[in-house]
Formats: structure tokens, C-alpha cells, sequence
């Protein structure tokens, strides 16, 4: 909630005119609980689990020849049972572990310091968070991901998301409740050591799960614009660590490549390639 009664208020404490975006902020947030704009969160995550991976798993089903030749796996095809299975199991994760980490965390939250205030954060500033917050959690996820590929912690968790052979958009989520969890420990650390704004935490936390759900598609289309970002690995090098099963020891990075080719893990990539 905003401190200030009124738009002068807020022009007077900032010492300048609101901007569009700040004066758009101070009409629909001025008078809403902090508590309440954190658990927006929530209904973003839904909307981003149920509409971003829907165009490329109706390309999968409805099997649309112009886009087969992208096709990472044109040998393995999903089902609509299957899918729906898939999305119905990612909604109850969602609902019964997603949501209510939301809501306890909101504490912590507050507590590092992430505002809801005037100024809005600039483009400039948002984009380097975003930046942080992306290399420390790929880091940290590239580790869990790896334990998760121990003998133990595979055949009791991580077995779960590797039923998808051949990925598929909304598969990016379906995994056990303890992995969700674990995994979801990364997110959060870059927030907690760079804190800025909600408005950053919210786009932070929508292009996190559009870039999982980005691997996990199951098409290499050659126009997708995170071709342009250095190290980025994408839908061809997540699909690989699929496609090699439970037992892979490559592949384990989440968004960029540089932990696999440090700690030695994506040779078994490397020489594929070298073969195609």
C-alpha cells in the first residue's frame, strides 16, 4: 500500500511528475495491501502454466506439417490424454504445493525488502536484477538438478518428470511435489540477495517458468529469439537430457550452458553434435 493520499503527494515526495507507468501503479496498487499485490504472484503462474504452453502443444497434437521438420523427437508423439494428465497433474501440484509456498513465504518477502513503493524501478535496473537473478538460480539449480540424478534422489523424485521421453510444453512444471519445492529454492535466493521491486519480482517470476516451459516444448524452431542470448540452451539442449532418459549425466543446467561445460557434463552433447 502507498503512502501517499493523492497523486500530488506522491509528485512531491518524489520531487518530479509521476510517469505514465508510476501514475497507472499509484491508481490500481495505491490502495492495495502489499499482502495482496505479493499473491498476484499466483494468479500469474497459473496463467503462464495454462496459456504460454498451449500453441506449441497443439502443434504436437493436431501434428502440423509445416513446423514437423522443428520437431526435436518426430518419433515420439504425445497424446491428448496424456497431455490433459499432464496439465491436470501440474494444476494439483500447483494448487496444493505452488500456491501455498506463496503464501508462506510472503514474510521473507517483506523482510529482504522487496517494495511496493514509488519510484518504479527503471528498465535499466529491473533488466540487471533480472540478470542476477537468472545466473544465481541456474547455478543453483544446475546442483539440485544434478543430486536429483543420484540413484536415491531419482528413483524416489526426480523419476517423475523424466516420463516425458520427449517433452512437451507443459511438462515443464510435472514433476513431484519434493522437486517442485527443492527447485523452487534457486528463485527465490536472487530476490533475497539483489531485493528491488514487485513489478520485478512478478517478471522474474512469469519469464523464469516461460523459459522452462521454452525447453521443455519439444521444437527447435529456428526463428526463437533466445537464440540470440550467449549461452542460453533451449528446447534442442534440454530436450537431449530427455531424450538420453532417468540414468543422464548431461544436461543439467536450467537456462544457460556454462555450469555443464565447466563441471564437464555435456560431453555426451558435445559429441552428438560433432555426429550431426
Amino acid at each position: 500500500m502507498l503512502p501517499y493520499r493523492t497523486i500530488q503527494d506522491a509528485q512531491i515526495a518524489l520531487g518530479r511528475p509521476l510517469s505514465y507507468s508510476e501514475n497507472l501503479w499509484f491508481r490500481y496498487t495505491g490502495e492495495v495491501s502489499d499482502y495482496w499485490l505479493y499473491y498476484l504472484n499466483i494468479i500469474f503462474l497459473f496463467l503462464v502454466f495454462t496459456v504460454a504452453p498451449l500453441p506449441t502443444a497443439m502443434i504436437d497434437l493436431l501434428r502440423v506439417k509445416a513446423f514437423q521438420k522443428y520437431k526435436l523427437q518426430p518419433g515420439e508423439l504425445n497424446s491428448y490424454s496424456g497431455i490433459y494428465r499432464c496439465y491436470k497433474t501440474v494444476m494439483h501440484t500447483f494448487f496444493t504445493v505452488v500456491g501455498p509456498m506463496q503464501l508462506l513465504s510472503y514474510p521473507i518477502i517483506k523482510l529482504v525488502g522487496i517494495r511496493t513503493s514509488l519510484p518504479l524501478p527503471y528498465l535499466w535496473e529491473a533488466f540487471m536484477q533480472i540478470v542476477v537473478y537468472f545466473l544465481v538460480e541456474d547455478f543453483g539449480n544446475y546442483w539440485i538438478h544434478r543430486w536429483l540424478h543420484s540413484n536415491w534422489a531419482y528413483n524416489k523424485i526426480h523419476y517423475m518428470h523424466h516420463e516425458f521421453t520427449a517433452p512437451v510444453g507443459f511438462a515443464a512444471p510435472y514433476a513431484h511435489w519434493a522437486e517442485i519445492l527443492v527447485l523452487g529454492i534457486p528463485s527465490f535466493v536472487g530476490p533475497l540477495l539483489v531485493p528491488g521491486h514487485m513489478v520485478t519480482l512478478w517478471l522474474w517470476i512469469a519469464l523464469r517458468q516461460m523459459e522452462a516451459i521454452d525447453t521443455h516444448i519439444g521444437y527447435d524452431f529456428p526463428w526463437t529469439p533466445t537464440k540470440l542470448i550467449p549461452f542460453y540452451g533451449g528446447p534442442k539442449y534440454h530436450d537431449y537430457h530427455h531424450f538420453v532418459g532417468g540414468k543422464t549425466q548431461s544436461n543439467f543446467a536450467s537456462v544457460f550452458t556454462y555450469c555443464d561445460y565447466i563441471y564437464g557434463t555435456d560431453k555426451g552433447y558435445r559429441y552428438k553434435k560433432t555426429l550431426e
